[in-house]
């Protein structure tokens, strides 16, 4: 991850000019960058996106209700932020936009931590995501094998649980499934 080096605050227009294999994301008027997902980043994100999208969006064996989405850009204040995963309450979000960003900050957050964003995602955006009022953040790192969940309290992130390794966890706001986490970190489920 590098933020590039400008005199000016960085503008929508910057993050087009990028080549097609990195991000970009602005915040605090910075452009950040980094390049595409890694496999274990990428099979971590796609496999707890896959079980909340079929249990909470979908609503098959799960209470639905939610609109979980991969990747969606958010415009929030004037910071442009791309986590790996985002999740709005239906009755908060009933219809898409027209636009191809969201300005509505979504109820729930999941940033997949790799060397490269790990920093950005927990110095930048945790605040930027604070800010706008999302509810619930968790942070996972395929590396370390785990998963930290947040909930949003009024001046600060409070962290209500750490897990690791092999455990099947039930986490807010997504509690009324159990997520086996050994499935985000290998192919195999070991």
């Amino acid at each position: 991850m590098s933020a590039l080096p400008q005199q000016k605050p960085a503008t929508y227009q910057d993050l087009f000019d990028l080549p097609p294999h990195v991000v970009g994301e602005i915040v605090s008027g910075t452009l950040y960058t980094h390049p595409r997902p890694a496999p274990k980043h990428a099979r971590s994100s796609s496999i707890l996106g896959g079980k909340l999208t079929t249990r909470f969006d979908e609503g098959d064996d799960g209470p639905g209700g939610w609109v979980i989405l991969f990747e969606p850009e958010l415009h929030l204040d004037r910071n442009i932020l791309v986590p790996n995963l985002a999740g709005w309450r239906r009755e908060r979000m009933p219809q898409l936009p027209e636009t191809a960003w969201f300005e509505l900050a979504p109820d729930w957050l999941c940033e997949v931590l790799s060397p490269a964003t790990a920093r950005l995602d927990r110095v930048q955006k945790m605040p930027c995501y604070h800010a706008a009022g999302v509810t619930h953040l968790w942070l996972i790192d395929p590396d370390l094998q785990t998963l930290e969940a947040f909930e949003r309290e009024q001046n600060r992130w409070a962290l209500i649980g750490s897990y690791a390794g092999q455990d099947s966890v039930r986490v807010p706001p997504f509690d009324a499934v159990e997520i086996a986490l050994n499935n985000l970190w290998s192919l195999d489920g070991a």
